[in-house]
């Protein structure tokens, strides 16, 4: 068996003012926060921050973003390629003024796999049944929102059901 390609990542629960989360819809219909794959030799926060000024124009330094709040873990197949890859994916928070979203810096595959972007409520969050990514998403929210900062990273699940079993037997 081919052992899957790492791809660690960095991610950002980007909130507004009214404790509304931007998630991007993918051409599957799963919704996710920005953020994507760490260059080799990058800090996890600084490639946080360079994703999240690519994906919406939002310029922030990686000091702002303060701790990892979340991480979560698993195995997925490229829809672009079809090979296996291993991703361990850290979460970031940072509230922010209202401000329109500019996706200019988007790479051509994002352009592609892209649909749409939503500031999602909570209660749009707890109803929906569409599929958002990382899952368990208004429980850690909650917390966020009240400004209750975890001291450690909240493990999430895996939002890739069809891969467990292989987590039990490492990447």
């Amino acid at each position: 068996m081919t052992r899957p390609i790492q791809r660690p990542s960095a991610r950002v629960f980007l909130a507004d003012h009214h404790d509304r989360l931007l998630l991007f819809q993918g051409a599957d219909g799963t919704w996710f926060t920005p953020g994507g794959g760490i260059d080799p030799g990058e800090p996890v926060a600084v490639a946080a921050a360079r994703e999240l000024l690519e994906e919406t124009g939002h310029r922030v330094t990686a000091d702002l973003l303060g701790p990892m709040v979340a991480t979560t873990a698993g195995h997925w197949r490229g829809a672009w390629n079809g090979r296996m890859y291993y991703s361990v994916e850290s979460y970031f928070f940072l509230r922010v003024p209202g401000f329109t979203v500019d996706t200019s810096g988007f790479t051509d595959y994002e352009r592609t796999d892209i649909g749409a972007h939503h500031w999602w409520s909570l209660p749009e969050l707890r109803s929906t049944t569409a599929n958002v990514v990382p899952w368990n998403l208004p429980p850690l929210l909650d917390r966020l929102f009240a400004g209750d900062l975890p001291a450690e990273p909240v493990t999430l699940p895996w939002h890739h059901p069809e891969f467990a079993h292989l987590v039990e037997d490492g990447a």
